[in-house]
């Protein structure tokens, strides 16, 4: 009896700390990022069907990545200055061992919320415009959308300014569109569609660069 009731206790615990990191994750201007990704894959889907080009899993793929990174945006950037703001900062940093194991859940819960979102919008895409296997796309978005969801987190705790760290991953942003020629056909971009092979690339040496 006084197990089931530990188990009851522990399950409940759990899942109002699991709210209350919601909140504070998607607090404010989240709602806005959620609805600019959405419009923005609502703008581009239209967009292609208007001009009648043809639509594939790579296509897919590049539509779906630009409204995977304004999901990611927002709380990794954001997140420290918004503990700041409310004084949560220096309560985390007054428990030993804890202030690491509250953003490490923070991170988690946001990544897999994101991977929710890219669900239902591959789904979406999927029922719209062309078939894809929708989990096989989300998981391939996720490649790039962790990559820089944990970049902008890691200079969010170093710059702990929201606006600073935005702006300094808008600069890596337009760094890496300017390099993109470059890296195109190398491991080493971060924007590489697996689904869409380059033009007079060899299949083979394309598999092992995926």
């Amino acid at each position: 009896m006084s197990k089931n009731l530990d188990i009851k206790n522990r399950l409940f615990i759990l899942i109002k700390m699991l709210r209350y990191n919601l909140k504070i994750i998607f607090a404010n201007k989240f709602f806005w990022f959620l609805l600019a990704s959405f419009g923005f894959f609502i703008f581009l889907s239209i967009q292609f069907v208007i001009d009648g080009d043809t639509i594939t899993v790579g296509t897919v793929y590049g539509m779906l990545l630009f409204p995977g990174i304004l999901l990611i945006f927002y709380p990794t950037v954001f997140g420290i200055q918004n503990d700041d703001d409310s004084r949560m900062l220096e309560i985390l940093f007054g428990i030993p061992n804890y202030r690491y194991k509250v953003w490490l859940v923070r991170i988690l819960m946001i990544f897999i919320l994101v991977f929710v979102i890219l669900l239902v919008y591959g789904w979406l895409a999927s029922i719209l415009m062309v078939k894809i296997n929708v989990l096989t796309m989300a998981y391939q978005l996720m490649y790039p959308i962790t990559f820089l969801g944990a970049l902008s987190f890691m200079f969010s705790t170093l710059i702990k300014n929201g606006n600073g760290t935005a702006v300094v991953m808008v600069l890596i942003g337009v760094a890496l569109l300017i390099l993109i020629d470059a890296l195109e056909r190398t491991q080493w971009n971060i924007f590489l569609n697996p689904f869409e092979i380059p033009r007079n690339f060899n299949q083979v040496i394309w598999e092992g660069v995926i």
